[in-house]
Formats: C-alpha cells, sequence, structure tokens
C-alpha cells in the first residue's frame, strides 16, 4: 500500500486541522464556554454593567442610571508542535482501520491525515489543561481561567479542602452560597467541577437513594445534566482535583485563530532525507482565553 505523507497545510488551509486540535477538548467541545475562533492579533472582551436607568416619567429628559463599560483583552498566544516519531506503528494501526478494526467512525483518506489526528488528540488534551490550570511561564501553556482568577480581587474566593462524598454536599453549597444573587438562576450559569468532586457528589446523591438515585441513573444512561440548588453541573476535565467554578458560559472565552495566516500543520516523511523511518509533524497555532467579570465568579480551591 502506497502511502501518502508528506503534506503542508499552511493558514486558512491549515485550520480545520488546528480546529480539530484545540476545539475537541471537553470543555470546549460540550459547549462550557465561548468560543472566539477567528482572533487575528487579539480583541477587546467589553461587558456592560446597568444600573438606576428606569425613572419616573416627566415631560423633561433627565439623565438617570450608570452605565459602565469593562474591557478585558483577549490575545492568543503562539505555540508550535514538532514531533518526530517512528511510521512503523501507525502504519499497523492505518492498515487495521482500512479493514475496519478500528474506534474510528471514519477514517481520514490520507495517511498523513490519521497522523495529523494522533497528534491533535494530544494539543486537545493539554489544552484542555491549559484553559482551566495553565500558566504561561511553563512550556506550552498559556494562562488558564484558575491562574488569572487567583490574581483578580474582585473574583469571590472560597478556600477548599479535600472533597469526598462525606462533605461534597456541604463544599459544594458555600460555592452556591457565594453566588452573587444577580446570577442565580441564568440560563448559562454553571458549576464547573473536577473529576474528584463529580465522583464524591454522584456517590452522595446514591447513597441517598430513592429520587436522589434516579437522577443519578438519568445522567448516566440519559445523558442529562446533574444539578446541584437549580444549577447545571459541568465536568470540567481540565480542573484539577478539589477545584471548583462557579460562573455564566457567556463570561468565559476562548480564543484563536482558524484564519490566521500564522497557521501550519506539515507532516514531512524523512526517508527522502536520511533513509529512516520517522515521519515529523508540525504544527503551529494560536489560543489563549479570558474572562469579562472577576466580581461574577465563584472560585473554590484550596490554594486560595
Amino acid at each position: 500500500m502506497a502511502l501518502s505523507i508528506t503534506s503542508n497545510y499552511a493558514g486558512q488551509w491549515a485550520g480545520k486541522y488546528i480546529a480539530a486540535a484545540l476545539l475537541s477538548g471537553d470543555t470546549i467541545a460540550k459547549g462550557g464556554i465561548e468560543v472566539l475562533p477567528n482572533i487575528k492579533y487579539k480583541e477587546n472582551i467589553s461587558k456592560m454593567a446597568v444600573s438606576g436607568i428606569i425613572a419616573n416619567a416627566s415631560c423633561d429628559f433627565t439623565s438617570a442610571g450608570n452605565i459602565a463599560l469593562t474591557e478585558r483583552v483577549l490575545q492568543p498566544e503562539e505555540f508550535q508542535v514538532n514531533n518526530e516519531f517512528c511510521l512503523t506503528p501507525f502504519v499497523s494501526s492505518w492498515e487495521a482501520a482500512e479493514l475496519g478494526f478500528s474506534s474510528y467512525e471514519k477514517m481520514p483518506k490520507k495517511f498523513s491525515d490519521f497522523l495529523i489526528a494522533e497528534v491533535a488528540a494530544q494539543v486537545a488534551q493539554k489544552t484542555e489543561q491549559s484553559i482551566w490550570n495553565g500558566a504561561n511561564g511553563n512550556v506550552g501553556e498559556f494562562d488558564g481561567f484558575v491562574t488569572l482568577f487567583k490574581a483578580d480581587s474582585d473574583v469571590n474566593d472560597i478556600s477548599g479542602t479535600t472533597v469526598t462524598s462525606a462533605n461534597v454536599i456541604a463544599e459544594i453549597g458555600k460555592v452556591v452560597d457565594a453566588c452573587p444573587s444577580a446570577l442565580y438562576g441564568k440560563e448559562d450559569l454553571y458549576l464547573y467541577v473536577s473529576k474528584n468532586v463529580a465522583k464524591a457528589y454522584i456517590r452522595a446523591l446514591a447513597a441517598q437513594g430513592g429520587g436522589y438515585e434516579n437522577r443519578v441513573n438519568m445522567w448516566y444512561s440519559m445523558d442529562q445534566p446533574l444539578t446541584f440548588d437549580g444549577i447545571s453541573i459541568f465536568l470540567a476535565q481540565g480542573l484539577n482535583d478539589n477545584q471548583m467554578v462557579l460562573a455564566q458560559k457567556s463570561n468565559l472565552y476562548f480564543g484563536t485563530g482558524l484564519l490566521s495566516d500564522h497557521n501550519l500543520v506539515k507532516t514531512l516523511d524523512m526517508a527522502d532525507l536520511d533513509g529512516s523511518q520517522n515521519v515529523r509533524v508540525i504544527m503551529r497555532f494560536t489560543s489563549g482565553i479570558q474572562y469579562g467579570f472577576g466580581s461574577e465568579v465563584v472560585l473554590y480551591d484550596p490554594t486560595v
């Protein structure tokens, strides 16, 4: 079988491959935050706070109330993937997939696309981690939400502890109790929780039996969201153990430049250059996050 290995995509033509890498992590793929996909350089996140604008009617024009406009800048950072690996094990996987023995529902038509998909899955996993707990002082990461929240005095901080099935309801209750009253009941308000918090909550509900146990079964079998005091719970894979964030989806943003001229996706067969069985996969892309109002966020973390 002749394999199509060497390929080169640049600018907007690389966008679909970059999208597969960046937008397939759980938080983004499941609609947990807003996505701004075509940021060329940077984007201003504008939020408006309005108060006291309704007054008693009169014949005259009398300005009343306050409108405050705040802006934060979302400037995605540039990243790259330079990866080299041996073809042999991937050829075996590809051939098995061609014969139908694969978890892939539809294989890419070219072997080079198959290799890119393998690398994209790793990029997605790293991006998921960076979205929540990244720090731009670490190689290959941008500042995540938790990093930015900890530096913002407007964020409502709750000092956390080790969450177990015995205390999870009380600890989640602390987060919900700290929710600004104006946010409670908003349709896109989510309680983002780490894996250990989600598991502890599920076990706590199951232990109570009755209707609570039915809620757990619906979550497993019908993909119905878990809730707490009417707030949907979102399992955020990028949150560390014992972390929770309460915020509106519309207050959390992920940005990238899928149409950027700087995007690059390339596979390079090294056989013609050095006679080896190695292939190189190269990606260049941008990504980053930002939020609107810190005062409308609750952060639960053992380190605050």
